[in-house]
C-alpha cells in the first residue's frame, strides 16, 4: 500500500507540472544487430525481449499508474542500419502489451552483414524520441555486445543530437570471456549511460538475455525511479 500510495503521488506531482501530456514515459529499446550477432543469438534477444515485456512483474509496472507508457522498438547496426520493429504506441491496456511483445517475437532482423556504429544508432534514437508522444520523461535504451567501430561515437552523438532531458540506460551481452568483452562493460558505463539515473544491466551472454531485460525493463518503469531529478550513474 505505501508503494501504491508513493507511486500515485510522484506521477500526480509531476502531471500537475505538464497537463499535456499524454503518457509517463516514452521509452525507446534499441536492440543490435550487428555482424557480431548471429543468426541464433539474435533469435534469443527478440524472444527474450518479447518475453520480457509480458513477465509479470514487467506487466506490474506498466500498468502501476493510470497514465500508459509509449514504446518504440528498433534494430541497428551500421551507419545507416537502423529499421522500426514497433513505432510509438501507447500501451493503454494488456492487449497493446501482448501485442508489442508478438510483434517483436514474430519480427526478424533487417541486417547481419554490418558493423557497431552505437553513435548513429544513438542520433537514431533521439530522432525517434523526438517524435515521441508528449510524456514525462523520456529514456532510451542502448542494449549490444560491442564497442563502436564505425563512424561518430557516443561522445559526438550527445554533443549534435538532441538529447536534452533524456535519460540513456544500457544492457550489456557480455560473455566475459576475452578481455575485450569485459572491457565493453566499461565502456557502456563511460561512454554510453547518460542522464540522472541512469543504469546499466550485464546480461551473462544472450542466453541471459531475456533475465536482464525484464529487470531493466521494470527498473526503467518504475515511477519513483523516474521522478529522480538528479543522481549518479549507476551499474548493477
Amino acid at each position: 500500500m505505501r508503494r501504491a500510495a508513493a507511486v500515485a503521488l510522484a506521477v500526480a506531482g509531476a502531471a500537475g507540472a505538464t497537463d499535456a501530456s499524454e503518457c509517463r514515459l516514452a521509452l525507446a529499446l534499441a536492440i543490435d544487430v550487428s555482424s557480431s550477432v548471429d543468426a541464433a543469438e539474435d533469435r534469443l534477444q527478440r524472444n527474450g525481449l518479447a518475453a520480457a515485456l509480458i513477465a509479470p512483474e514487467v506487466r506490474r509496472a506498466f500498468f502501476a499508474t493510470d497514465l500508459p507508457v509509449a514504446l518504440a522498438i528498433y534494430e541497428w547496426s551500421g551507419r545507416y542500419n537502423q529499421e522500426i520493429i514497433l513505432d510509438w504506441r501507447l500501451i493503454t491496456d494488456q492487449n497493446a502489451l501482448l501485442d508489442a511483445a508478438r510483434r517483436v517475437g514474430q519480427s526478424t532482423r533487417s541486417h547481419n552483414a554490418f558493423p557497431t556504429a552505437i553513435g548513429y544508432a544513438l542520433g537514431y534514437g533521439a530522432g525517434l524520441l523526438s517524435r515521441a508522444p508528449q510524456c514525462l520523461f523520456r529514456t532510451l535504451d542502448m542494449a549490444g555486445d560491442g564497442v563502436n567501430n564505425e563512424g561518430f561515437g557516443p561522445a559526438a552523438a550527445y554533443a549534435e543530437f538532441p538529447f536534452d532531458g533524456v535519460t540513456v540506460n544500457g544492457l550489456v551481452v557480455n560473455a566475459g570471456e576475452y578481455e575485450a568483452e569485459v572491457a565493453l562493460i566499461d565502456y557502456y558505463r563511460d561512454e554510453i549511460l547518460r542522464g540522472p539515473g541512469a543504469f546499466l544491466e550485464i546480461a551473462s551472454g544472450f542466453d541471459d538475455y531475456e533475465r536482464a531485460m525484464r529487470r531493466k525493463l521494470e527498473r526503467e518503469l518504475d515511477v519513483p525511479s523516474l521522478g529522480a531529478l538528479s543522481g549518479p550513474n549507476e551499474a548493477g
